[in-house]
């Protein structure tokens, strides 16, 4: 069969309030858009594809506006790079999820005026509460990814990228193998839940009130609940070339050349 991928939004997920059912809501709005449109039954190899603010409005991680720095300070383990603009200084640091993002993720769209909306604590315990139990609820095999959207360098814009996820095969690691006309594959690792959740965006967008997609034709992604989160899509410090941001650099320099300025000469 010809490989095909269909995504679709669902809709009539209410706003979410601290405490709110995720699952009771989302099978709720599915069973609804179903009876008009029956594909829109979920079936088994689904991936769910969720925004991080329905999880953490449900989560209660408001703040109250005037706490927003506040609460991108506890939420920061360093600063990569800061930035002054004439609307204040924009930083992008690490979180302690391990993510780098502007403002620690802490974001007033899409959220009741006056508020700020923090990430969820741990985003792959939330994958896996909300993949276990729509598969309870609706007796399918199911994969949850968790998406929030990040900046990226050397590129404009934004894109949707996971930053959670259970019971779905993350990565197809590609090194080992060879490409269509047999030359070895020695770098290639694909990040299949990244390109999951970017294209997951264009059925949901930013401002439609469509929180959750589901992805179909990708059943052999689908694997157990005890699977790798997206916290290890990270990429080891060791392992990356351009850990340092602008700051770190900029200080790691002068204090490398205030310690060769106080050396005591030769003799």
């Amino acid at each position: 069969m010809t490989p095909r991928l269909t995504l679709w939004g669902i809709e009539g997920i209410p706003e979410i309030a601290p405490g709110d059912d995720l699952v009771a809501l989302i099978t709720a709005a599915i069973d609804v858009m179903a009876k008009s449109d029956p594909e829109a039954a979920l079936a088994d190899g689904d991936i769910l594809i969720v925004t991080s603010k329905i999880v953490s409005k449900a989560e209660g991680m408001q703040v109250p506006l005037e706490a927003r720095e506040l609460a991108i300070e506890e939420d920061t383990v360093r600063i990569v790079a800061e930035r002054a603009h004439p609307g204040g200084i924009t930083r992008i640091v690490e979180t302690r999820q391990g993510l780098v993002m502007a403002a620690a993720g802490l974001d007033t769209s899409n959220v009741p005026a006056g508020q700020a909306l923090r990430l969820p604590r741990d985003p792959d315990a939330s994958a896996k509460t909300l993949c276990a139990g729509l598969r309870e609820q609706t007796g399918k095999r199911l994969g949850v990814i968790v998406t929030d959207t990040l900046g990226r360098p050397w590129r404009v814009g934004q894109t949707d990228a996971a930053i959670g996820a259970a019971g779905v095969h993350l990565v197809d690691d590609l090194r080992g193998g060879v490409d269509a006309n047999g030359r070895p594959l020695s770098a290639t690792v694909t990040v299949l839940a990244d390109e999951l959740a970017a294209a997951a965006d264009l059925v949901k967008g930013k401002a439609s009130r469509i929180p959750v997609a589901v992805a179909r034709g990708l059943s052999r992604l689908v694997i157990d609940l005890d699977s790798s989160g997206a916290k290890t899509l990270a990429r080891p410090a060791q392992d990356d070339m351009f850990r340092l941001g602008s700051s770190e650099a900029y200080r790691q320099g002068y204090e490398a050349a205030m310690r060769e300025m106080t050396k005591e000469p030769a003799k």
